[in-house]
């Protein structure tokens, strides 16, 4: 005969059994509905004191103040990371809701996909970890030991092809969005079905639509008055219920965690003597229904905790929300909210008094709101808790089978609380540009009370209240940001939002805020703040731009906004302008804090990073030169990076970043001539070995059908506007010749920038070069390519300005010869051409055109065009240039005596000056 059967559970397992048996299919119900039972045994029989918690849960954390009131443990083992232990000091320093975090930037032992990994454990004050975290630190003599798996250990025991989206843990799920980023969250006490067709069938019958409202209707409303006994015995029996009907990977790591916490529990319990009923275990539910060998101080099984892996943890605390736990856990929206307030009305109805930290914000807040409500003198209780006989655990009596055969006594109706919600979510939703009324308030109150008797209760839940204003109130558009759903949610108790006091922030942040309070300044506010500064009249500003500009660099992009002032190479503004929300991202400026002592040397581990990545160019390199340059000063870094921009365009292979990289070398160059400052030496050697690549990479380029006109127009770009520097350095210009002459492209634009390179050469006269070019207009075959060629010069206008003469007048040519039939269809693929790959040469060419074409319209009537052969027979009748300053009075001198000796140089200079 086992335990079960001899038990208090006998009766209660026998009439599970029998109905298992009525229903058909007995040996599998009969196994889940006596197993949950002998589970419940199993738990309460086990020599140390098991609590079973659900996470955010009201009943939960009501249930373990009042156990720890009445037990005064001395020992307290709770399910959390053990490496967090650290921290939990820190909370005093805090506004809940936080989360714990441990953070890795670089890893050691795990994919590299997955870094960096982050871990979050959010806190509230409706949690029944926090109240025993409070209990044990504000209580002299109580030890509080972590003994769940560590940080490192929960991505060692998560499947490789996850990568982190479910860490193979029921209570890790990846957030896409908020307050923990895409941080993993551990969290105990996770009681949800992970078989989705009960989930379904609890919903229905309960006529509701989440888990969470399910779960308040008939768990949480009735265990929040229930005795200790009742509490554990339907906790445990829960668990035990979604134990038995889940059957995943995530099975085998709840068993590897429940393993770590009894050898844990039990190495510490044999080191320190510690009598075990002087101990309470908090976990989750679904944990204290184990059914591992481990499980129970009595158990010898072995078990080996294997070592962590190589990689190094930062920890810290960042804030949370209750939004952030609700997306992060896939709870319904406003449910945390709910909790909350479901927390304090419980308080207030059963005059419990919560644990809260000595010196935390929360329990100023609490005896500042105690003070306004009871302004008379009162007897603080003492913190400290005097050594006590300890309470035992209830003995083990069948509370379960009054509890399931027992209907939960129905809730009456609160008028006052009802007709209080109503009246106030009328009132915002007013203030939020809803044209309520009176009649909508009522509509509510009898809506909550219709939705309530629909679903089974005589006193409506926030959730009916939530879904009748928005049946009620809801229009077919939203006046404001917010929804009445959203409304719903701020009067219930808003989305709260955690804050990090500064004394708990990581070096780094700290060490932003008091360089930024020359300010004036609260910058731990969460709110938008304008920050004005006029470097010219208060030059000490300056260090708090310097920050500015790293923190715009390193934080999101609304964290540090500049209104007005900007800082580029060689420029510094007088005033400045800055929206400033760092506050509202304190997460990221925690985080931050884990990769440096300081936001110079986190900016610059980036920049290192960047240049040595796998997928690094050297148009990265030359980005990270350029920020060094601007935000940290100094030679020393940028001439490191530049050293590494030289090797990375050795490696190049296309000419795919050659467009950036020819900008950004030009910028660099330019700022360091301007300056007066001596080229650095990895400037001299990315000229030289710039010019030997490209040279070499030209042909290829030319060839290469998957190289567009943009890209090899900026590698001959390069290789002209360097030409100078690089031939000063030992190159040589027969390099660029051969590649010229080795180049035999077929693309219509890129035979363009042929023929330009060869002009830039001297190979191709400006006359040439143009009867090329109108041949390709008075070609009908070419006509339709003729958008292509045109690409090609305009891209050539890079390395040959004097081109842009002829890009004129060819599209003069084209628009003024080309028939309607051939230009209209030839027209839009002319401007997406030009738009696509030519569009920071257009005011180059007007600029051209300004000068071609007459500026009046008198002029018009008389003007020829430059290139019309009309214009070219009357000027061949005029004299020329030359001629005339021969025959003129030029005076005497050497000039005049040059120019007398040799007209025909002074035509050519003449006729050159004229085009």
């Amino acid at each position: 005969m086992t335990a079960v059967e001899s038990g208090p559970f006998a009766a209660l397992r026998g009439q599970l059994v029998d109905a298992a048996a009525q229903f058909g299919g007995a040996d599998a119900l009969a196994g889940i509905l006596g197993g949950m039972v002998e589970d419940v045994d199993r738990a309460l029989r086990e020599e140390l004191e098991i609590f079973p918690v659900c996470h955010h849960s009201p009943a939960s954390a009501l249930a373990m103040v009042r156990r720890l009131r009445e037990k005064r443990p001395a020992v307290i083992y709770l399910e959390l990371c053990e490496d967090f232990t650290p921290l939990l000091e820190e909370l005093r320093n805090c506004r809940l809701p936080v989360a714990l975090q441990a953070f890795a930037c670089e890893t050691d032992g795990f994919p590299l996909e997955w870094s960096p990994l982050s871990v979050v454990a959010p806190l509230t004050q409706a949690s029944a970890e926090y109240q025993a975290i409070a209990y044990a630190l504000d209580t002299e003599g109580v030890e509080l030991v972590l003994v769940d798996r560590s940080t490192d250990h929960v991505f060692q025991w998560s499947p490789q092809e996850q990568q982190q989206t479910e860490v193979g843990d029921p209570e890790s799920v990846q957030e896409e969005a908020g307050l923990h980023g895409d941080a993993v969250g551990v969290e105990m006490g996770d009681l949800r079905p992970r078989f989705r067709e009960l989930e379904e069938h609890l919903l229905h019958h309960g006529r509701v639509r989440h888990w969470s409202e399910w779960w308040d209707q008939y768990v949480e409303q009735p265990l929040s008055t229930a005795d200790y006994a009742t509490y554990r015995q339907v906790m445990v029996m829960i668990g035990s219920l979604f134990r038995h009907l889940r059957r995943d990977h995530a099975e085998s790591v709840d068993e590897e965690r429940e393993r770590y916490m009894w050898t844990r529990m039990r190495e510490h319990l044999a080191a320190t003597g510690t009598d075990p009923a002087r101990c309470l275990y908090v976990c989750g539910a679904f944990h204290a229904a184990s059914r591992v060998e481990q499980f129970g101080l009595t158990s010898q099984a072995p078990y080996e905790i294997s070592p962590r892996t190589k990689t190094t943890w930062q920890y810290g605390m960042i804030p949370s929300s209750h939004s952030s736990i609700e997306t992060q856990f896939g709870l319904a929206p406003g449910s945390v909210s709910i909790a909350a307030a479901t927390w304090a009305k419980a308080l207030k109805r059963g005059g419990e008094k919560p644990f809260t930290l000595r010196g935390s914000e929360d329990e100023t807040k609490g005896k500042a709101g105690a003070k306004a409500a009871k302004p008379r003198k009162t007897t603080p209780t003492p913190r400290a808790v005097p050594a006590v006989d300890q309470a035992a655990a209830p003995v083990a009596v069948d509370r379960l089978s009054t509890y399931i055969g027992t209907p939960p006594r129905p809730d009456t109706l609160d008028e006052e609380e009802l007709l209080g919600w109503c009246v106030d979510i009328v009132a915002l939703a007013r203030r939020n540009g809803y044209l309520a009324s009176t009649a909508d308030a009522i509509a509510v109150y009898d809506t909550s009370i219709l939705l309530a008797g629909m679903r089974g209760r005589k006193r409506p839940t926030p959730y009916d209240f939530q879904d009748a204003a928005i049946t009620c109130i809801e229009k077919d558009v939203v006046p404001g940001r917010r929804n009445v759903r959203r409304l719903c949610e701020i009067l219930l108790g808003g989305d709260r939002i955690g804050r990090v006091g500064y004394a708990s922030l990581p070096p780094l942040a700290r060490d932003v805020l008091d360089r930024l309070s020359p300010l004036g300044l609260d910058l731990e506010r969460r709110t938008l703040q304008r920050a004005l500064l006029d470097l010219g009249t208060r030059p000490e500003l300056r260090p708090c731009s310097d920050v500015l500009w790293i923190l715009q660099r390193l934080l999101p992009a609304d964290a540090a906004r500049p209104i007005m002032g900007s800082r580029e190479l060689g420029e510094r503004p007088i005033q400045e302008s800055w929206d400033l929300a760092i506050g509202k991202h304190q997460r990221a400026l925690v985080e931050l804090g884990y990769e440096g002592i300081s936001v110079e040397q986190v900016l610059e581990q980036r920049l290192r990073a960047a240049v040595y990545a796998p997928d690094a160019d050297p148009a990265i390199a030359l980005r990270a030169v350029e920020e060094a340059l601007l935000f940290l000063g100094g030679r020393r870094l940028a001439d490191d990076l530049g050293a590494r921009a030289v090797e990375l365009l050795a490696q190049e292979r296309t000419a795919d970043r050659a467009p950036e990289v020819l900008r950004r070398i030009r910028k660099l160059l330019t700022h360091f001539r301007t300056e007066g400052q001596r080229l650095p030496g990895w400037c001299e050697d990315f000229a030289t070995k710039g010019y030997a690549h490209y040279c070499t990479l030209l042909p290829a380029a030319f060839a290469d059908e998957h190289a567009d006109v943009r890209q090899v127009g900026a590698v001959l770009g390069f290789l002209f506007s360097m030409e100078g520097l690089a031939l000063s350095l030992g190159c040589d210009h027969a390099q660029l010749e051969i590649a010229i002459r080795q180049s035999h492209p077929e693309a219509p634009g890129k035979v363009a920038l042929l023929w330009a390179a060869r002009f830039q050469l001297g190979e191709l006269t400006l006359p040439e070069l143009s009867r090329k070019v109108a041949e390709l207009v008075e070609n009908p075959l070419v006509v339709p390519a003729l958008p292509q060629y045109l690409s090609g010069l305009i891209q050539a206008l890079d390395l040959a300005p004097a081109l842009a003469p002829l890009v004129v007048e060819t599209l003069s040519r084209a628009f003024g010869t080309l028939p309607d039939s051939v230009l209209l269809p030839w027209l839009p693929r002319l401007i997406a051409t030009l738009k696509d790959q030519a569009g920071e040469y257009a005011p180059v060419l007007v600029r051209e055109a300004g000068r071609t074409f007459p500026g009046t319209l008198a002029q018009l009537e008389h003007w020829v065009a430059p290139w019309d052969p009309g214009a070219q027979e009357a000027a061949a009748g005029e004299p020329s240039l030359a001629s005339a300053a021969v025959g003129a009075d030029i005076g005497t001198g050497p000039a005049a005596e040059l120019l007398r000796r040799h007209p025909a140089a002074a035509e050519a200079i003449a006729v050159l000056l004229a085009t």
